[in-house]
């Protein structure tokens, strides 16, 4: 079970530069570690979601298209606030689990298609949101998809969790960890892996925001977290056994009261495309 401590950071100006990955790729490698998604990776601070009342005017008469919203954590956060919401999202097997777990939810739409053709009416949303997946888009054809369906004076909210990487002796050998066995975990890790975020915006201006958040996990917790990740290797390939081995020597070695503690930076990217 995961516990989230929250806690507020300043605004920063930096600039997150990453490339785009391949569509098939973005569209395929998460279809066999959907569970552990569910289950371990981190939600996103509730600070965000009042940053975008108090910022960009939100409330909950709002219609907004989550893209590429997987298994619905952050879309969940919205429906929470009384937010009408499609979601739309290409992998079949993500799709399903949020289908299944925001099935209480009237006002979530599942829609199965990609950042680019969403298959929403011109002018139909007035925020555009997409959490932890932009970095997989077609950065123009994703940004005329987006001017397409906002409203008059819509947003655009693009945000990541960075796992920090060096603050503690464990998220430090957590780290090594990584690059030890990880499959192209140093072609996909977050300074490499999104366009430059302007491209997103330009010529509009835009803003960011930054906030903490962390987890604190005991071993399964921490073995979860590593599966869910698209960069790990599956359990039919040979680094698999070794990797979790390192993994728990890992966890003995720097866990305190039998728990262990997962960092993140929540970067939120927002700015109106007319």
């Amino acid at each position: 079970m995961a516990h989230y401590l929250i806690a507020n950071c300043a605004a920063t100006a930096k600039l997150v530069i990453f490339r785009v990955m391949p569509a098939s790729n973005a569209t395929s490698r998460f279809s066999d570690r959907v569970e552990n998604y569910v289950r371990y990776r981190p939600g996103y601070p509730p600070q965000v979601l009042q940053m975008l009342k108090t910022q960009c005017g939100l409330n909950a008469s709002h219609v907004i298209a989550d893209i590429a919203s997987g298994t619905g954590i952050w879309t969940r956060q919205l429906l929470e606030h009384g937010n009408a919401v499609y979601g739309i999202e290409p992998n079949a097997e993500m799709r399903s689990a949020g289908e299944r777990l925001l099935a209480d939810f009237s006002k979530f739409t599942s829609i199965a298609a990609t950042a680019e053709k969403t298959t929403l009416p011109d002018r139909s949303v007035d925020f555009v949101t997409s959490a932890q997946a932009a970095h997989w888009f077609d950065r123009q054809s994703a940004r005329r998809e987006f001017a397409r369906i906002l409203r008059p004076g819509g947003w655009l909210v693009l945000m990541w969790n960075e796992r920090v990487t060096d603050s503690t002796p464990f998220l430090r050998a957590y780290e090594q960890l990584l690059l030890k066995f990880a499959i192209d975990y140093q072609e996909v890790r977050h300074e490499r892996t999104t366009a430059e975020i302007d491209e997103f915006f330009d010529p509009a201006p835009f803003e960011e925001r930054l906030f903490a958040m962390q987890q604190v996990f005991d071993y399964a917790g921490v073995e979860g977290r590593l599966l869910s990740s698209s960069y790990a290797p599956g359990s039919e390939h040979p680094l698999y056994a070794p990797m979790l081995r390192e993994l728990r020597h890992i966890f003995d070695a720097h866990a305190v009261n039998g728990r262990a503690a997962f960092e993140y930076k929540t970067r939120v990217y927002f700015g109106k495309l007319d």
